[in-house]
Parts: structure tokens; C-alpha cells; sequence
């Protein structure tokens, strides 16, 4: 009997996060996926997000997008502590840049962050298809070059929920491995503009408002 081939997410790698999204009334990036390679290495970001709940958006650049995980607590310097991390649809690589408010009403309404960016690699080497192949085998290690993220992570799946993965997001034993050390409560404010979410969320904060189409 024929083996039936899994439908490829690489055909339309953007689709779920543009379906989830009306770009007439938010000004979020439609973006597309793209091959282009940064001369610094692959891009990650963290983006503090005050959605209905708050989290932190821990976005992976690969195969021209950021794959990318709702991380509930923040990540945590302390091996023993396992993150949960829930896989959400894949971002366009503008979303990068992004920190301001997204309005309320609309997917994801809420304050947004910098929180931490950089670059990364993975852990053994062999550039992106060791990073594919750890994405696919949900065994995800990685080294990651941040302000506030630095030395081993490693992503781990753990199972699938409506249609949802769970992984866990875990610091690696290494010489910056700190039990101690809670990054989530010192680092409080945005790498890129020094401010907080409040001040962020005040009316000095850029609203990711359009008015296209009205």
C-alpha cells in the first residue's frame, strides 16, 4: 500500500498567520517567507506580550520564517525548571522589529515587547539542517547569543493537543546555567528602547493600528 505523504507546511508557510489576521484593520506585517541570510547568523527574538493572558513569544528564524512558541512563565535560567512552551503559527521575519500595542478587538490585542534578540546556532553544529532536523525530531538544542539569553536551550516536544504542539523549553547545564537567577523578574524592560511595559502601553507607544480599507 502507498505511503501517504504529510501535506508540507513549506508550501504555504505563512498561511495560518494570515488567516488569523484582518490586515485592513491591523498593521501587522503580511510578510512572506524568504531565503535571504543574515551575514550574523540566524535571528531570534522574545517578545514580552500582554495579550488576554501574559506571555513571552520565543520566535526561531528557519526556512525564512520565525518558528514560533507561547512561552506562559518566560524562560528560566535554572536547569531543573521545565518551560512550557505551546507552538503557535509561524511569523513573518518583520515581525522582528516590532514592539508597541496591537488594539484591542483585534488577534492578539495588547502591549508587545522586545524583550531579548539575537542570534543562534545549533548546539553540535551543522547549521540550518541540524536545526531542521532537531525542529522535526522535536529535540530542538540550541546555543543562542542574546542580551539576555546566552549559552544552551534545548526545545523538547512533548504531544500534540488539538492540534497544538507542547513542548518544553529548558537551559542547558552549562557554565551560565544560575538556579538563581531569575531573568524573567530583572529584566524588565525593552532591549531595544529601555522602557517598560507601561510605558510602552502609554501614549507614547506606537499603536499597530491600519486604516486601510475604511
Amino acid at each position: 500500500m502507498a505511503t501517504r505523504k504529510r501535506p508540507s507546511s513549506k508550501s504555504k508557510p505563512l498561511a495560518e498567520y494570515k488567516r488569523k489576521r484582518d490586515f485592513t484593520k491591523t498593521a501587522e506585517p503580511e510578510g512572506k517567507a524568504t531565503r535571504r541570510r543574515s551575514a550574523r547568523g540566524l535571528r531570534f527574538v522574545i517578545q514580552k506580550h500582554a495579550a488576554s493572558h501574559l506571555h513571552f513569544d520565543f520566535r526561531l528564524e528557519l526556512d525564512g520564517v520565525m518558528k514560533s512558541w507561547a512561552v506562559p512563565k518566560g524562560p528560566s535560567y535554572d536547569p531543573s525548571v521545565r518551560r512550557l512552551a505551546m507552538e503557535v503559527e509561524d511569523h513573518p521575519i518583520e515581525y522582528n522589529t516590532f514592539e508597541g500595542t496591537i488594539p484591542k478587538g483585534e488577534y492578539g490585542g495588547g502591549t508587545v515587547m522586545l524583550w531579548d534578540r539575537g542570534t543562534y546556532e545549533p548546539e553540535g553544529g551543522g547549521g540550518a539542517d541540524a536545526l531542521r532536523d532537531g525542529y522535526e525530531r522535536g529535540d530542538l538544542k540550541i546555543v543562542m547569543h542574546g542580551k539576555r539569553m546566552k549559552g544552551g536551550w534545548v526545545l523538547v516536544r512533548m504531544r500534540r493537543e488539538g492540534g497544538r504542539a507542547q513542548w518544553l523549553l529548558i537551559k542547558h547545564r552549562d557554565e551560565l546555567a544560575d538556579p538563581d537567577y531569575d531573568v524573567v523578574e530583572e529584566a524588565m524592560t525593552s532591549v531595544a528602547s529601555g522602557r517598560t511595559m507601561e510605558e510602552i502601553a502609554s501614549r507614547k507607544g506606537r499603536v499597530w493600528r491600519s486604516n486601510r480599507g475604511t
